[in-house]
């Protein structure tokens, strides 16, 4: 049996090589051709894994397959992905793979625009904190299908799971399903919110048990209230509640209440902001479903560092912090970031720009930055709009390295409280992902503040 991989990313090398344990004779491709993808290419030769490197599939190659899995960096609506399944080839990505070779192990499957990350990181704290073998894959921590390699015997799946890997999803199902917020985003490859909405209520309605997020107004208009199976979150109070408060994790005071049972008082929650205690409910929900005890998850929530990338403390340099908000990809996600720190802010923005509505971002930036660098291949657009905001405190700075340089610069000077790195954007105009980009702002940081 042949199977055909596309994209030579962590997820895809992970798929190759669960497919070759699973006794399939795998090609692994990619478009690319770099000193790192060359030396994966040598590495996956010695478990018998063909790569090809700048190659681009042709049909009558899939044609050849009995598999093809798709990486998720890789749109489903190709025409060579089409025209593939109109030839009925079986045809899946990397975390369908992984839920099928793991589907004897209950998952918890967490999507949503923001939010997602914070929300599987503190999911997986608090099953962890219990004792459960309970890893976080998908958008963080490992590649789904690297759990499937491991000889270990999980309790729970904490799986980040993104629009992208769900449109190349057919059959996965969580047992527990957490939708955290929903707005436009990723239009450039979903052409519509419509289409961008069901493609995340798929994986919700696969899912045995449901929880949204009720302080999100598009779920709140979006959603069907009869819609079996859900628990309904607000950090407003009971009273905000979708449903019966007994079936839902809400506020009530200083307390967190999970079906009825007081849990720990939000003074413990160690991260700011009305967002992350969002993130907090949905968790508190899908661990108290997954059986944890109260005691477990009040100790897991004081004991919680936080996330990196999503406003993650780096340092301070004059004694102004630098905050690292690479996870912030869209406009949504970087007004939390730039909501979330004090006045005035020296905000680094700038990457490969998306589509949707800038307009609050724009006007908190106006509200709230002193300076806005600006870096990346949306740097003139971003310009652009802030000269029509009638904002023209930025600088173009096209780099990181140019950008935390001047950020420090303007630290000397004094013109800010701190220095936040929230890009609006997506990455890969200059990295190839978030993280990576995230990564070197810590390091210029650090570099500099030895100095």
């Amino acid at each position: 049996m042949k199977a055909y991989v596309i994209g030579l990313g962590r997820s895809g090398v992970a798929a190759a090589r669960l497919l070759k344990q699973q006794g399939w004779d795998v090609m692994i491709s990619d478009r690319g051709m770099s000193d790192s993808l060359q030396g994966l290419q040598r590495d996956l030769a010695q478990e018998e894994i063909t790569v090809k490197l700048q190659e681009t599939p042709t049909l009558d190659n899939l044609k050849k397959t009995d598999l093809i899995i798709v990486s998720p960096g890789v749109p489903w609506d190709v025409p060579i992905l089409v025209r593939a399944r109109e030839e009925n080839i079986p045809m899946y990505g990397e975390i369908e793979l992984a839920w099928r070779s793991l589907s004897d192990v209950p998952w918890v499957g967490i999507t949503g625009t923001n939010g997602k990350t914070t929300t599987t990181a503190l999911c997986s704290a608090l099953f962890q904190g219990s004792g459960l073998n309970a890893p976080s894959c998908g958008n963080i921590g490992n590649a789904a299908c690297e759990l499937g390699l491991k000889e270990t015997s999980w309790d729970w799946i904490i799986a980040e799971i993104s629009s992208y890997q769900i449109e190349s999803s057919q059959k996965l199902a969580p047992e527990i399903g957490v939708w955290t917020t929903f707005s436009p985003d990723h239009l450039e490859r979903h052409y519509t919110l419509e289409n961008y909405f069901a493609i995340k209520k798929s994986l919700l309605d696969r899912a045995q048990l449901k929880i949204l997020n009720g302080d999100d107004p598009y779920l709140r208009y979006l959603v069907n209230e009869n819609w079996s199976g859900v628990h309904w979150t607000s950090i407003k109070g009971k009273d905000q509640l979708l449903g019966k408060p007994s079936h839902g994790i809400y506020l009530e005071g200083n307390e967190i209440i999970a079906f009825g049972e007081k849990i720990i008082q939000v003074s413990e929650f160690p991260m700011a902001g009305d967002h992350n205690l969002q993130n907090l409910l949905l968790a508190v929900g899908a661990a108290r479903l997954a059986g944890v005890e109260k005691s477990a998850i009040a100790q897991s929530i004081i004991n919680f560092q936080g996330v990196p990338h999503r406003l993650e403390p780096i340092c301070k340099i004059e004694n102004v912090p630098f905050i690292n908000d690479s996870k912030a990809t869209n406009y949504e996600a970087a007004t939390v970031g730039l909501s979330s720190v004090p006045s005035p802010v020296i905000l680094i923005a700038g990457g490969q720009a998306k589509t949707g509505n800038d307009q609050d971002w724009c006007e908190l930036i106006k509200n709230k930055a002193s300076v806005v660098l600006l870096i990346g291949e949306a740097a003139p657009k971003f310009a652009q709009r802030l000269d029509e905001m009638g904002y023209t405190s930025y600088q173009v700075v096209e780099t990181m390295e140019n950008a935390v340089k001047e950020g420090i610069n303007r630290v000397k000077k004094q013109e800010g409280s701190v220095v936040l790195l929230s890009p609006a954007c997506a990455s890969f105009d200059q990295y190839d992902n978030f993280e990576q980009r995230g990564d070197h702002f810590r390091q210029l940081c650090l570099q500099n503040n030895l100095f």
